[in-house]
């Protein structure tokens, strides 16, 4: 008689919040969607346990105690990337700019929907097993994306690496699926509208300003590499394109 096999593993989801009934609410409703979940109510004790057994993404209200969500993604960048969603309440656009610029995947404005919560954390994980994948080398070189060489950008989706002259670009799973819809189609103006598709579910709808955060922190990180980048242009009004060369 042949063993029955084991049972899938379950996702986790890392939850922190200070509110004890917003992680009540998260965790039975996440379990209820086929998650495991872990809570921390504080963002120290948070960040050790994110560093010692990372879960599959992470969950941060902005407003905490002792270390707040900011802090918590600034120290845990240092070391990971780790998936993160930052909860925020809607008058905290400067928190979720930062938020962004610290290198957070995504953001969702209090109150939310479970619905929502849970297509975004699936989109996230999505886009990042494929990298996973690769990087474990268990899918066969003919179902991984090739890589996409733009003048002094290459972009390799199956390992989610971005190089430009040769220098590597660190980039969330967001930010690079937005890059990676720019660089394909090289001088062709893409809409927001156009971005949202390549880097949200269909599902998920994000509206103009967040789409505009993610372009400046690409822009950011590539200045970094290289002060003098600019092959990103805006066309006021229409979208974004990417200039090859």
């Amino acid at each position: 008689m042949g063993s029955a096999s084991a049972p899938a593993r379950r996702q986790t989801i890392a939850l922190v919040d200070d509110d004890r009934n917003i992680l009540t609410t998260l965790s039975i409703g996440l379990q209820a969607e086929g998650f495991a979940t872990r809570v921390y109510a504080d963002g120290e004790a948070a960040l050790k346990a994110l560093l010692e057994n990372p879960p599959d993404l992470a969950i941060f209200d902005v407003k905490m105690p002792r270390m707040d969500g900011l802090g918590l993604l600034q120290a845990l960048r240092a070391h990971s990337s780790l998936p993160v969603i930052f909860l925020t309440s809607k008058d905290e656009e400067p928190d979720e700019a930062l938020g962004l610029a610290l290198g957070a995947d995504d953001y969702i404005a209090k109150p939310f929907s479970q619905r929502l919560l849970v297509a975004r954390i699936r989109a996230i994980l999505r886009r990042s097993e494929l990298a996973a994948r690769a990087e474990r080398e268990e899918a066969p070189s003919a179902d991984l994306p090739d890589p996409v060489v733009r003048g002094r950008l290459a972009l390799d989706p199956a390992r989610h690496q971005v190089l430009w002259d040769g220098k590597p670009v660190s980039l969330t799973v967001t930010e690079f699926l937005i890059l990676e819809a720019l660089a394909l189609r090289p001088g062709v103006v893409k809409s927001r509208n156009q971005l949202m598709d390549a880097a949200y579910s269909d599902d998920i709808y994000v509206d103009d300003r967040t789409i505009d955060s993610h372009i400046k922190r690409l822009r950011r990180k590539f200045r970094a590499a290289d002060p003098e980048f600019a092959a990103i242009d805006t066309l006021y009004g229409a979208g974004y394109s990417f200039t090859d060369g």
